[in-house]
């Protein structure tokens, strides 16, 4: 594995086996939605963890891409307006999709076929866009890893 991380702006979570990486500048809802996707999957009595929130270090060996908490901030996610929470956490697990929180105003109904996102230096991942008004944010990423997976 390689042993030097990139450390990037994002939050990360895993639920049922599923690695989640939430990108997008600061302020675009990474956290939020993440949250939302674990309070679902408890909802649906599916096993989720935070695995790292505002700061994640990205290790990629030959097949997979692992995501790891910095110590200091292990277990906590923060939640604007509502402040530091400490959450459910892994200290870390494999990521299989990049989740990009897509504005209301995106002019774009549909993603681009194939989409990926780059989310360290030569690290690409099969990229999924959430709308921030989504309801069930974790049903419909569930719900587009399947048809990726149908259509791959």
């Amino acid at each position: 594995m390689n042993t030097k991380p990139a450390n990037i702006h994002g939050t990360a979570i895993s639920v049922d086996g599923i690695g989640l990486l939430f990108l997008g500048p600061s302020g675009s809802g990474k956290s939020s939605l993440a949250f939302d996707c674990l309070a679902e999957a408890r909802l649906g009595h599916l096993p989720g963890a935070l695995i790292a929130d505002d700061r994640v270090f990205i290790l990629r060996d030959p097949n997979r891409v692992i995501a790891r908490c910095p110590d200091a901030i292990r277990g906590l996610i923060e939640l604007r307006y509502a402040g530091i929470v400490s959450v459910d956490h892994v200290t870390e697990a494999e990521i299989h999709f990049a989740v990009l929180p897509a504005p209301s105003n995106e002019v774009e109904r549909l993603p681009p076929d194939d989409e990926q996102a780059e989310i360290a230096p030569g690290v690409r991942l099969p990229a999924i866009r959430v709308p921030l008004w989504s309801r069930f944010p974790l049903s419909l990423i569930l719900a587009r890893i399947q048809g990726l997976k149908q259509n791959g």
